[in-house]
């Protein structure tokens, strides 16, 4: 397995999966942040929950400055 290392590793529209294997946590965790209002969810998929890969970066980016 190899091991990705940046952004650009990942495609371009991310699933629960791709998250999870970044944040190294479950899928239902994933799907609990999901829910989040913040969260940037890609909308208008029905029931598929997919997310930009430089969305969810940006997201993560400022969820780890608040963290301090």
């Amino acid at each position: 397995m190899s091991v990705k290392t940046l952004n650009e590793d990942y495609p371009i529209v991310l699933t629960a999966s791709d998250i999870a294997e970044i944040l190294q946590i479950s899928k239902p965790t994933v799907y609990e942040l999901m829910r989040q209002r913040d969260f940037p969810i890609i909308s208008g998929i029905g029931n598929i929950k997919r997310v930009k890969r430089d969305a969810f970066f940006a997201w993560l980016d400022k969820r780890s400055q608040q963290a301090g």
